[in-house]
Order: structure tokens, then C-alpha cells, then sequence
């Protein structure tokens, strides 16, 4: 199989099984369930995962791939809240129906982390990677390597801070909080980066082109 095949499958096996602890909780879903639910053999879906809880991490890491191509994708002479605002607002034009479906599992996942100590474990190492990602993009704005002491600081608290901006928002979202009041989402980000780092994250870098 090869290596895009096998990622389609695991997620596809995540959002069964993402919709299946959702509406029956994590205790009440059985490898069985989900295998039948993706119309899998039990021994297929325990070849690509190593627990049941492990088959939210996926769609955990799918909704987080959004939020961390937006930070790749900042140009050096935008600030944070001028990038964030003109992306969000491309995102909420987002009529693929798959995406809109996996990012609110997403939110789910991450809302019944809360409750489900086995599935935190899979917000958890998404954030693990979003932390190594936002390494990277820190980087590239101070001009320093990956692995440099500061860029890993600050890598570590901004990962930190956009962790509780998402599971405040998704949980507000879910519990039925109209959208509209999450506008000024980037204006918080940018806000919350720029507080997690002491300010050496979210202003541009270098003047815009003529």
C-alpha cells in the first residue's frame, strides 16, 4: 500500500470511529463497530492503529493542518492580524462539504478530550507536532535556526496558547455559540501570540513589494 493510500485509509477510518465515540462515547464503541462502520475487518483496522482511542488522532491532526498552513503560508510583510484576517476570511468561504465535516469532528474530538482521557492523548500529540511546525515558522521570521533556544520557547508557548484558543472556541461552537461571535478570532490569535512570545512574534518582517 502505499503511503498516500494508507493515510486516506486511516482517515477514513478516523471519521467513522470519530463519529462513532461522539455519539455513543468512547467505552461504548468497539473495534468491531468501527471496523464495520468504514466496512473494514477488525485485523485492518488494528494494522493502522494500535488502540481504538488512537483512531481520533487523524482527524485530530486534520483539523489542525488548516491553522498550521496558515502560519507557513505568512508573508513576511503582513502582520499576524492582517495574514490571520485575510485567511479566516477565505476559510469561512470553505463549501467543500468533507472539510467543513472534518473540522467540526475535529472539534468534537477535542471537546470530548476533556472528558475522555485515552483521546487527550491524541489532541496531545497533535499539538507535539504543531509545536515542532510552529518551531519552524518562528525560525524563519527571527532568522534563526529550528533548534535555537529561543525559537523553541517560543514555539512552545505560542503551540501552547493557540491549544486553548481551540479548544475555547470549538467548545463554544459546539455548545451552540453563534459563529458571528468569533469575528475577531484572528485580532485574538495574533493577540495571544504575541503575549506568548513577549512580543518577538507578529509584526512584519520586511516592507510590503511596490
Amino acid at each position: 500500500m502505499s503511503d498516500a493510500r494508507r493515510r486516506r485509509l486511516r482517515l477514513e477510518i478516523s471519521r467513522e470511529a470519530s463519529r462513532l465515540f461522539w455519539e455513543h462515547g468512547v467505552d461504548a464503541t468497539s473495534g468491531e463497530q468501527i471496523a464495520e462502520a468504514v466496512g473494514l475487518s477488525v485485523r485492518t483496522v488494528w494494522r493502522h492503529f494500535r488502540s481504538k482511542e488512537a483512531c481520533a488522532e487523524p482527524i485530530v491532526a486534520q483539523g489542525m493542518r488548516w491553522e498550521m498552513a496558515m502560519l507557513a503560508s505568512w508573508p513576511a510583510h503582513l502582520s499576524l492580524e492582517d495574514h490571520l484576517a485575510a485567511e479566516t476570511h477565505g476559510f469561512g468561504r470553505q463549501t467543500d462539504p468533507v472539510a467543513l465535516l472534518d473540522n467540526e469532528l475535529a472539534m468534537k474530538m477535542i471537546r470530548l478530550a476533556d472528558t475522555e482521557p485515552a483521546l487527550r492523548t491524541a489532541w496531545l500529540m497533535a499539538c507535539d507536532q504543531m509545536e515542532r511546525e510552529m518551531a519552524h515558522v518562528i525560525a524563519a521570521r527571527l532568522g534563526k535556526a529550528a533548534g535555537d533556544l529561543d525559537v523553541r520557547l517560543h514555539a512552545a508557548t505560542s503551540s501552547a496558547a493557540l491549544r486553548v484558543i481551540s479548544e475555547d472556541i470549538g467548545t463554544a461552537l459546539l455548545a451552540g455559540v453563534d459563529p458571528a461571535d468569533f469575528s475577531d478570532a484572528p485580532i485574538r490569535v495574533a493577540e495571544a501570540l504575541r503575549r506568548a512570545t513577549g512580543g518577538a512574534i507578529g509584526d512584519p518582517i520586511a516592507p510590503a513589494t511596490p
